[in-house]
């Protein structure tokens, strides 16, 4: 199982929000691509990154941040938050990302979903955030009207191979992961499936992999201390 180290960004400083709130943000670092060093320096060989303001406007305010961190970092590299048409998937993937994340879009424009994956296939992954069995979407402020598992069978369907799942109750809140929802997930689907969203200790990391998952994301645990993310890498494998 990967270990993807998070970094959320917001007017180029890594931060984090609970449960997607942006009125309850910490900032943790004005000069993330220093944090992405020490993600190398600790074993990591992928980074998640979600570009926070550009969840919001749809475009790619941190663009010159996320290529310091890949620069300096010299990790795999996989970001999401407003990417909303094929204008900003090219952008990205042709600075040298590895891998674009469509979260909104993909619930509510499968004709986009569709060329990107023709287009650019594995490097196209959907993030499926849920909430009370629903995605949601819009930065976690609205609730479409699609169950989980429909949603993450017709992925499959259309030829995305990543999924990264996340339970928004759990988001941020140091509660431990949603179990059940990604052993589900892992024994419907025939997809890569990334944990996010609670992985807030070393035990988290354990049972995630004893479900065969793709990978786990650490966030908020990294930056408060509570998982070491060396021994997490080493847990994983």
């Amino acid at each position: 199982m990967i270990i993807f180290p998070a970094i959320d960004l917001f007017e180029g400083r890594a931060v984090r929000l609970l449960r997607g709130d942006y009125a309850r943000m910490t900032v943790y670092s004005d000069h993330p691509e220093e944090i992405g060093k020490d993600f190398a320096a600790e074993g990591a060989t992928h980074v998640h990154l979600v570009d926070l303001e550009g969840a919001k406007s749809g475009t790619t305010p941190n663009l010159d941040t996320v290529l310091r961190i890949r620069e300096s970092a010299g990790l795999f590299c996989e970001i999401g938050g407003g990417i909303r048409n094929m204008g900003t998937v090219d952008t990205y993937l042709k600075a040298g990302l590895d891998r674009v994340i469509l979260g909104t879009a993909a619930v509510e424009d499968r004709e986009f979903l569709g060329k990107a994956v023709t287009k650019y296939g594995e490097k196209i992954a959907v993030g499926v955030d849920v909430r009370d069995g629903f995605v949601a979407v819009k930065g976690w402020t609205e609730n479409s009207a699609l169950h989980f598992m429909d949603f993450c069978r017709e992925m499959e369907t259309i030829g995305v191979k990543t999924l990264i799942c996340t339970d928004i109750s759990r988001d941020g809140a140091m509660r431990g992961t949603n179990r059940e929802m990604y052993r589900e997930l892992s024994e419907t689907l025939r997809l890569q499936i990334t944990a996010s969203g609670g992985v807030s200790s070393l035990e988290d990391v354990e049972n995630l992999r004893k479900l065969n998952l793709y990978g786990a994301i650490i966030g908020k645990a990294y930056y408060t201390g509570d998982i070491d993310l060396k021994r997490a890498i080493e847990i994983s494998q």
